[in-house]
């Protein structure tokens, strides 16, 4: 166990990497067999993720020397190159296609998502700018919430509030997309889009729609990634100044 123990400290990244795949195997595996992949692999892994960290120090399990690879991965520089690579998979001229209205749903869905997030936060007692627009870019996404809270400096247990209101979030989207899809004409390419632009969690649109019609899923996951890109620009700058000119 001991030299176990010494090569996994050495090679505390490739470790880290391993440990990161397993945990989405696994997830991947309970999403399919006890969910019918009604609630996607990726919320359970963050869920099965912020359970670990309960269990750590300040940096979570990262504080175990043999997970000390974990400070590195999920910290600030590969998580921001992550979701900036998964913007640019997001094609203007394809999101275009959409129409107007595939265009405004963006804008609104991401302004709707801030606005509530924000008045719920408020409405829980919080004051601080910082952390309310911070719960607010959480409620878009729950990658949008950590990038909105590191870039304005909110503290780390806000920060991971965000992330929890994204996970809830994208477990509602799922398990109610195929519920509702019928009743708001959810059965074509471009109202797929809309539908993306208006919710914006790319996992929870991705897998609510492969419930209701796989065929729908790439239009839908089209127009979330770039919520989610347009969401990481939009809510620590415009949205937190109109949030601040607003509260005293």
């Amino acid at each position: 166990m001991s030299l176990f123990s010494d090569i996994f400290s050495r090679f505390d990244l490739v470790f880290a990497f391993l440990f990161v795949g397993l945990l989405m195997s696994v997830s991947i595996l309970l999403s399919r067999v006890l969910f019918r992949a009604r609630i996607p692999g990726a919320a359970i892994a963050i869920t099965l993720g912020l359970v670990l960290a309960w269990f750590g120090g300040k940096k979570g399990v990262a504080d175990f020397p043999v997970m000390s690879g974990l400070s590195l991965l999920g910290g600030a520089m590969l998580r921001d190159f992550s979701i900036v690579s998964t913007a640019m998979g997001a094609s203007l001229s394809e999101i275009r296609k959409s129409g107007p209205a595939g265009i405004a749903s963006l804008f609104l869905g991401i302004v709707t998502s801030f606005s509530i997030g924000s008045a719920v936060a408020f409405s829980m007692g919080y004051t601080d700018v910082k952390s309310i627009a911070t719960i607010g870019a959480g409620a878009c996404t729950f990658i949008v919430g950590p990038v909105t809270g590191t870039a304005l400096g909110a503290a780390s247990d806000i920060i991971a509030l965000s992330i929890g209101i994204g996970v809830i979030k994208t477990v509602v989207v799922t398990v109610l997309t195929p519920l509702i899809a019928k009743r708001i004409g959810l059965d074509n390419p471009h109202t797929a889009m809309v539908y993306g632009g208006l919710i914006g969690t790319t996992s929870g649109v991705a897998a609510g729609l492969a419930a209701t019609d796989p065929k729908l899923v790439p239009y839908g996951a089209l127009t979330a990634t770039f919520y989610t890109g347009t969401a990481c620009l939009l809510c620590p700058s415009l949205l937190y100044f109109l949030l601040a000119l607003l509260l005293p």
